[in-house]
């Protein structure tokens, strides 16, 4: 793995604190088995934020469309 700093000047520390990341991200991806799934965070699920209900007439109807009010 070649890890390249484009932009900065990072101190030994905080180089050492990203690659750390990183690695430990590698690891976790090793680790994980072949063909599992990712798993997905709720904050990115659409139906978190469809509305169960119809949105009512109205001139700003379509804001709550997607947003729940």
């Amino acid at each position: 793995m070649n890890i390249k700093v484009v932009r900065g000047n990072p101190t030994p520390e905080e180089l050492a604190a990203a690659l750390a990341v990183v690695r430990a991200r590698a690891v976790a991806v090793a680790a994980a088995p072949p063909g599992a799934a990712g798993t997905r965070d709720s904050w990115s699920d659409p139906a978190r934020i469809a509305s169960a209900r119809l949105p009512q007439p109205g001139p700003a109807s379509w804001t709550r469309t997607y947003w729940p009010s």
